[in-house]
């Protein structure tokens, strides 16, 4: 049983791509916000607490006067019921003098932390536990006593901080909610723009979707932006070449079906007229052997145009080419030695111009011996009898010039770049036996090896086909 392929993951579309990539930092900025309004409401409400404090430590301290050795505390019952009616947000307080002389207030109250030096003069705020409770803890050094006996003072006050975390919530809800109002707002108006911004695209996708498969037209999208009108040019020009293509391969397929039809039609013709001939009551031998050479002139030639045509499919753009380093020298000696028992069956001198040395290029080489072979048979096809042809090549400096003399007819100036068209015969050239299509091979196959063909006259007659590549050095 054939294993079935992984899934593929799925990918995610441009919308959630632009929300996440949008949406991801606006949520990191707002929990930075949220942050830092929860650290600003703690020291604002710290700071109106310690105000608090502060006040009424200095208050407490103003009750506390020296007495002889000792102090004196004027502190009324009345003021202590003020500081210890609300149960839920009560305000304990604590005189003494240090090191461990209690005066005034709660025992239990917790004293300084030990790295705040005690010092006359000296305010200290601090966080402390009292009675399982959280607190905070105003602490205030006084200089007391006689200049010949000074003594220190600490007055500390405390309240819970149940009324400053409530004071921070309240706050941080006032901070909080504007600025996750503004955060979905603000999401709703990216998602807005971003279905907006989208909105070409898919009036793009609509018009695609929408188009027929034969419909080449370019694609107009209005009031697009540059991207999306960059990606309709592209997209055009695309069109415009598979268009270009479409035409062509059509253009070629009905010259193709025309050309064939014709040998076939006069095979068939042919075919019959042979089998008339053997069933008649005085079957004519020889003129029925002159029919069956006919017959054989024409599959001739029609194998001949199949192959052309299969060439020429091979030398198209869209065929896949594989390059590798070759060398042109031994391609054009074996090329030119096969067409040699063509030339001499026609009464042509085939010769061969080049040195022993490799000349290396970078090319297909199924490809350059059929352009070769067919600038060969096109010479050896149009030179009268007697005549001669010569391939050569040679460097010149970077390049390598390769070429085909014959001393034929030749080629008239003005028809020269018509030649390359399929299926165009000069009406001037003797025999007429082609079809068309070996300088067409030899023209895609040269564009396929970024050169091209060109045609000049042969002295003192004759025609002479030339092309150029580029050398490469053999890698060591």
């Amino acid at each position: 049983m054939a294993e079935s392929s992984p899934p593929r993951p799925r990918q995610l579309s441009l919308r959630r791509q632009l929300l996440i990539w949008l949406l991801l930092p606006q949520l990191v900025l707002w929990l930075a916000a949220a942050m830092l309004a929860h650290a600003m409401a703690v020291r604002y409400a710290n700071e109106v607490i310690d105000q608090t404090l502060a006040q009424t430590s200095r208050a407490l301290a103003r009750q506390v006067k020296p007495f002889g050795n000792g102090f004196y505390v004027d502190f009324p019952r009345a003021a202590r019921e003020i500081l210890e009616e609300d149960p839920s947000d009560r305000v304990y307080y604590m005189v003494s003098s240090p090191p461990s002389a209690f005066l005034l207030g709660e025992p239990a109250m917790p004293r300084p932390p030990a790295h705040l030096p005690a010092k006359a003069g000296n305010s200290y705020f601090y966080n402390a536990s009292m009675k399982g409770q959280a607190v905070r803890v105003a602490a205030l050094y006084l200089q007391a006593g006689t200049p010949e006996q000074p003594q220190l003072m600490l007055v500390q006050v405390a309240k819970s901080r149940a009324l400053s975390a409530e004071l921070t919530r309240k706050i941080l809800l006032d901070m909080g909610l504007p600025l996750l109002g503004l955060m979905l707002l603000t999401s709703l108006l990216v998602w807005a723009g971003i279905s907006r911004g989208l909105s070409p695209l898919r009036r793009l996708r609509r018009v695609v979707e929408n188009r027929s498969p034969r419909d080449m037209a370019p694609i107009e999208v209005n009031n697009a932006p540059a991207e999306v009108r960059t990606l309709t040019a592209a997209i055009n020009s695309l069109l415009e070449e598979v268009n270009r293509q479409v035409e062509q391969q059509r253009r070629f397929i009905g010259d193709a079906a025309h050309q064939l039809r014709t040998p076939l039609a006069g095979l068939k013709s042919q075919t019959e007229l042979v089998k008339a001939e053997l069933q008649g009551h005085t079957p004519d031998i020889p003129r029925a052997c002159r029919q069956l050479e006919q017959v054989e002139t024409s599959v001739a030639r029609s194998i001949h145009l199949v192959n052309q045509l299969l060439a020429l499919a091979r030398a198209e753009p869209e065929a896949g080419l594989q390059r590798s380093l070759l060398d042109l020298n031994q391609l054009t000696r074996e090329v030119t030695a096969e067409a040699v028992p063509r030339a001499l069956a026609r009464g042509l001198d085939l010769g061969l111009d080049s040195s022993d040395e490799k000349m290396l290029v970078l090319g297909h080489a199924g490809l350059l011996r059929e352009l070769l072979a067919n600038l060969l048979d096109n010479a050896i096809q149009y030179t009268p009898p007697g005549g001669e042809i010569t391939v050569e090549l040679h460097r010149q400096g970077q390049q390598l010039r390769l070429a085909v003399r014959d001393n034929g007819p030749g080629i008239a100036a003005e028809e020269r770049d018509k030649v390359f068209q399929r299926f165009y015969r000069v009406n001037n050239q003797p025999g007429g036996k082609g079809c068309g299509l070996g300088l067409a091979i030899v023209q895609e196959i040269a564009r396929r090896h970024h050169t091209r063909v060109e045609l000049s006259d042969n002295t003192p007659h004759g025609l002479c086909a030339s092309l150029f590549f580029k050398q490469e050095t053999e890698a060591e």
